[in-house]
């Protein structure tokens, strides 16, 4: 029998820690290889983290709402045969070679000091610790670092944790007051008056007999802010264009089937527009730009962020990497992957960052248009409209005809403060004419 230290893994190259939010297997349970056995968050993504081995887990070393930095031991699975553990030499000369890839002792060292650094600074001037989601729900409600002090923690150690905090929300709305708990070890109980809100919270003003509170999650609250502050930071304009998209609706129904045999993938609408897109970002630079202060950074890279849903009904958006630089086939399998991986709760934090420029298919689920909001830094989102089939003037050289033609609306929103209408317009005019040029005899 030997022991596997299982260490919370890298989620991505500015992710430092991770949150626990929940512990998947007792002590005593069976572990299969790859096997999830803790739930973490961080400030981008909710993850697993797998098991490397096969066992039984006989130790967790963290509980729900720890910090963990990456690196740190957070089980230990007992398993049956031996298991290889790399043991750091005692001492390593600073001259000595080491392969690429593999820390030094002294590496090693740095890190674990940064992850130190970084809990410490989660604690409040009387030394309590409070984790981020904790911190987080502190923000977003309006709770002071003095209410904070005054919860009773009911986690370890006295910590408080997110239940602690949701009781204390539902103890002020109904006008009760929390005190803090008197450790076991105090000869005299200790009286704890409450203290203002740092910012008043409105009361339930629509709330009647009979109606249900619901809670929003954590990714929930994360959106809400991301979405307000988008809308305080830029000015939003909105440029519509109908497009013609029946070639398109053609070559898909006339391919769909070869693809699948050939690739193993099925091919949608989705990855032919967002190669349009990226084609029209080539050719408008200035759409593929960020915004920082007064700053205007026009980013080398076109990187497509892709509206994703999730398993709770929430969005996110993971990015295509250098997508212009994607054929059909790579851009299919890419689109796939990601949307997969983002229902299935498997995105990596490196898979949301680093976009340049977002599409949203509102189309998806019955929108004929839509104005979304930009995903900032960015200054540009474009919103894909349901594709139907309506009557249209056709142009012939023997004249106008009414046909029954596939038409869908996109919606680009976009910086005013960076981005005139002539831009806006012009772009989204530039993906209408690379869908409505689409060759339907092409291959793929």
């Amino acid at each position: 029998m030997s022991k596997f230290e299982l260490k919370l893994p890298k989620m991505g190259e500015s992710v430092a820690e991770a949150t626990i939010t929940a512990w998947l297997k007792e002590v005593g349970d069976t572990i299969e290889l790859d096997e999830p056995i803790v739930e973490i968050a961080t400030d981008k993504v909710d993850s697993e983290v797998p098991s490397e081995v096969e066992g039984v887990l006989v130790e967790r070393l963290y509980e729900v709402d720890d910090v963990v930095g990456v690196g740190q031991i957070i089980a230990v699975i007992e398993t049956n045969g031996a298991v290889a553990v790399e043991t750091p030499k005692e001492e390593l000369s600073t001259e000595e070679v080491v392969p690429a890839g593999i820390p030094t002792v002294e590496t090693v060292k740095k890190e674990s000091q940064k992850a130190t650094q970084a809990v410490s600074d989660l604690s409040s001037p009387s030394g309590k610790f409070y984790s981020p989601l904790v911190r987080n729900i502190a923000k977003t409600e309006g709770i002071s670092i003095e209410e904070l002090e005054s919860i009773s923690g009911t986690g370890k150690d006295q910590r408080v944790t997110k239940k602690d905090v949701l009781a204390f929300l539902k103890a002020r709305s109904s006008g009760t007051t929390m005190k803090a708990s008197v450790p076991q070890s105090s000869p005299q109980p200790v009286k704890v008056e409450p203290k203002a809100p740092a910012v008043a919270q409105p009361a339930m003003r629509s709330t009647s007999e009979g109606d249900e509170i619901i809670e929003m999650t954590r990714m929930g609250k994360l959106i809400s802010k991301h979405m307000v502050e988008s809308l305080q930071t830029s000015a939003h304009v909105q440029s519509f264009v109908e497009v013609d998209v029946t070639n398109i609706v053609k070559w898909r129904e006339r391919i769909k089937d070869d693809f699948f045999k050939r690739e193993g993938q099925k091919i949608t609408y989705t990855p032919v527009f967002m190669e349009a897109v990226a084609k029209a970002l080539r050719d408008f630079p200035l759409m593929n730009i960020s915004v920082e202060g007064d700053r205007i950074i026009k980013k080398r890279d076109i990187n497509l962020g892709m509206a994703a849903a999730l398993q709770d009904g929430n969005l996110i958006v993971p990015v295509i990497k250098k997508a212009d630089q994607l054929n059909l086939v790579g851009m299919t399998k890419a689109v796939n992957d990601l949307a997969q991986r983002a229902r299935t709760g498997k995105l990596n934090p490196d898979d949301i960052q680093d976009g340049t420029f977002t599409v949203t298919n509102v189309g998806s689920f019955g929108s004929i248009m839509g104005t979304p909001i930009i995903n900032q830094p960015q200054v540009g989102i474009l919103a894909l409209g349901s594709i139907r089939k309506i009557p249209a003037v056709i142009e012939t050289p023997e004249g106008d005809l009414i046909g029954i033609r596939h038409k869908m609306i996109i919606s680009h929103s976009y910086d005013h403060r960076v981005v005139n209408g002539a831009l806006g317009s012009q772009f989204a005019k530039r993906i209408a004419e690379y869908l409505e040029a689409w060759d339907q005899n092409a291959s793929f």
